[in-house]
């Protein structure tokens, strides 16, 4: 069967940028996204919440254009965001054909000469901001601290892993600026970014656009690769407690990280086991047995290390020991007969319309640019696209089945009980109570 493709051209600048550019004309708009390779992982017990700090003065001025960056572009009717997670920072603005010349130029500008416009007041500006973030999505949020309480206990505390990528509380408060720019200087110059230009662009156009507006920015030291490892050698049951109506369990165990051998198999394990209605688990614990309110589960793949994470919230009077014994038994069901023929049919078919969908859309996350750009930080290879969609094309009954051996063992697991505050005796037994900072 011939597979979807991605086409591109790829030119890498003298300064060590990679400039990705993919023609799709329907459409009179241009997307720019921007990759630099760091996160969170890149940084140190003690000293987290670095990169995220950046996604939020990337947006407060450069030396040539000293204030917000949103005004400008959204002017000329562009959408614009950003993000961080443990192993990238992206930028992406979606702007009229006739915008992409202001689009590069604020875009150089910051990468090159954000420097000079970072002052102590602005720094503090946005720490606080950083922090109100952190109390407002985690602190203050149902079950907010959950995923710091499953990370923290699954890598340990020198593992990049282990921290949150908006960083700790006490982190962020001593930040210093000079730290501050030290890290900007490591991690946002040409030689660890990538570009992609995607849309209503001609590519000679486009490159002669990078060249100009990029090519004489200082390509900076290549930063150091990151390595870590990680392993559980027994179940570790958590409890914690939190303002919440009713409890929930979290599983996880250490997977694959993005694009190794297993991978795609857990992905698919993922939808067959919880994701829709016709999902093993939604419908054991949802419709027949009505012991949960909601079950999901993912393979959240990472540059890394990937892990594996199961979620279900009880339902009112219903008990997380019963909840997890109904999984235990379809996990351990799954692993000695593995996914029937009909399973695998609609896992792949449910991935493959995600890929098709994504294809849909030039710009923000996840569009064509985004996947360009994603395809050439962590593969090399921004026409990665067959490939990927490959590998669970190709995924078999036996494959899955042996994935779900190999990962989804009772005895290498981290196991999290989140009930209502005063309530302890609902977590599953055995659990030991932890607190998330």
């Amino acid at each position: 069967m011939e597979y979807a493709t991605l086409p591109f051209i790829k030119q890498t600048l003298a300064n060590a940028l990679d400039v990705i550019v993919h023609e799709d004309h329907h459409i009179p708009i241009v997307a720019v996204n921007i990759w630099y390779h760091v996160g969170s992982k890149d940084e140190q017990p003690g000293r987290t919440g670095f990169a995220h700090l950046f996604e939020h003065l990337m947006f407060e001025g450069s030396e040539h254009h000293n204030s917000g960056f949103f005004p400008p572009l959204q002017q000329a009717g562009a959408l614009l965001n950003g993000s961080t997670n443990t192993d990238r920072t992206n930028y992406w603005e979606v702007v009229p054909t006739s915008a992409l010349d202001r689009a590069l130029w604020m875009e150089s500008d910051r990468m090159g000469y954000l420097l000079p416009a970072l002052t102590q007041d602005r720094f503090e500006t946005q720490r606080d901001v950083v922090l109100n973030e952190r109390r407002q999505n985690y602190e203050n949020r149902p079950y907010g601290f959950a995923m710091m309480a499953m990370t923290a206990a699954l890598f340990p505390e020198d593992h990049p892993y282990h921290w949150p990528t908006i960083g700790s509380p006490d982190d962020i408060r001593a930040m210093r600026l000079e730290e501050v720019r030290d890290f900007f200087r490591t991690y946002y110059h040409p030689g660890n970014a990538s570009l992609t230009l995607a849309g209503d662009i001609d590519p000679a156009r486009a490159l002669e656009l990078v060249e100009r507006y990029f090519g004489d920015l200082p390509a900076g030291p290549k930063p150091q690769s990151v390595r870590a490892v990680a392993a559980l050698d027994r179940e570790r049951r958590l409890l914690l407690e939190d303002r919440v109506e009713l409890p929930r369990v979290y599983m996880a165990w250490h997977s694959p990280r993005i694009f190794a051998d297993g991978d795609a198999e857990m992905d698919l394990l993922a939808d067959l086991l919880a994701n829709g209605k016709t999902s093993r688990l939604y419908r054991t614990l949802v419709f027949e047995r009505r012991v949960a309110l909601d079950v999901s589960a993912a393979q959240s793949s990472r540059e890394l290390a990937g892990f594996f994470l199961l979620v279900a919230t009880a339902a009112p009077g219903q008990s997380l020991t019963e909840i997890c014994a109904v999984i235990d038994v379809e996990l351990q069901r799954l692993a000695e007969a593995g996914p029937s023929e009909a399973e695998m049919e609609r896992a792949r078919a449910q991935t493959e319309a995600q890929f098709m969908y994504r294809l849909q859309t030039i710009g923000g996350f996840g569009g064509k640019s985004d996947q360009l750009n994603a395809y050439n930080v962590f593969r090399g290879d921004p026409g990665f696209f067959a490939t990927d969609l490959a590998r669970y094309r190709d995924a078999t009954r036996d494959g899955v089945g042996a994935a779900a051996r190999r990962t989804l063992t009772r005895d290498r697991r981290v196991v999290l009980s989140v009930v209502p505050r005063g309530q302890a005796p609902l977590a599953l037994p055995g659990s030991d109570q932890v607190s998330v900072f």
